[in-house]
């Protein structure tokens, strides 16, 4: 048994596929780990992310099975499970093995490994599909757009996306708190990731100007604005009022809204 171990990184584990590949392995004699594991008789292999092995398994990714099936390998790759990288190994070493066509790398849900990917997959688009809805921005005193989120999975990198394309003249930051991660977007540019606070402060929006001067890191000091407080009262105020109290159904509720989201939502605060 040889035991590839990487980095929870996409970039780390397409860079131990295309090395597995590489090095002519069978796909049984092969692990894909995230963490030390002892496993007998086994062999580790100490992965390093090269951008360049990653590009290549991307570019194959993408024309032998289309963009969609590869999307929604990254999502799996983004959920905090640490089996997910053995499953979308076994995954891909399934579609290239039977030699799956576009949108067919999840048809074979009888698969033990292909069916989890596809699980979690599954898990992390929904997660998505909330936080594109429940997401709050705030106006702060210097006129960017911030909000909170802190999602189970990875996901400020499939959000920015959609944001930017909503808000593309707004200089806003999605800031992920449980990684300390940070989507950037300049207005009228292109949208970025940084990670720790450290850096965001040092966060420029070209043409635009600084995003960010000194130490108004959004992250340690929020400071709305004041057309923002005007406009959270008036939002919590709407919510009181179109409620009706004798029709309040507090487990219907939890179900079309977890719980989990309403921490950095205006009308729960």
């Amino acid at each position: 048994m040889y035991v590839y171990r990487c980095e929870d990184t996409l970039e780390s584990v397409f860079t131990a596929i295309y090395r597995i590949y590489e090095d002519h392995r069978e796909r049984s004699e092969v692990r894909l780990a995230l963490e030390d594991e002892a496993w007998l008789f086994s062999t580790t292999v100490e992965v390093e992310a090269d951008n360049g092995r990653a590009e290549k398994v991307i570019r194959t990714l993408k024309r032998r099975f289309g963009d969609k099936n590869y999307e929604y390998l990254c999502l799996a790759l983004a959920t905090p499970d640490m089996e997910k990288a053995q499953a979308v190994f076994r995954t891909v070493a399934a579609g290239l093995d039977g030699g799956f066509g576009l949108g067919q790398l999840f048809d074979n849900l009888t698969d033990e490994s292909i069916h989890k990917a596809f699980r979690l997959a599954s898990k992390a688009e929904r997660e998505r599909g909330h936080l594109r809805e429940f997401v709050r921005f705030a106006e702060l005193e210097n006129g960017i757009l911030y909000s909170k989120i802190a999602p189970r999975s990875n996901l400020v990198t499939f959000l920015m996306p959609h944001f930017a394309d909503r808000f593309p003249e707004e200089n806003f930051i999605l800031h992920d708190v449980g990684r300390e991660l940070f989507g950037v977007h300049p207005a009228g540019a292109g949208w970025f990731m940084l990670r720790g606070e450290a850096l965001l402060g040092k966060a420029v929006s070209g043409e635009s100007g600084q995003a960010y001067r000194g130490e108004e890191s959004p992250g340690r000091n929020l400071v709305l604005s004041a057309e923002e407080y005007k406009y959270q009262m008036l939002f919590k105020q709407l919510c009181k009022s179109i409620a009706i109290e004798e029709r309040r159904n507090d487990g219907l509720q939890a179900g079309m809204l977890p719980l989990r989201f309403r921490e950095f939502m205006t009308e729960f605060q």
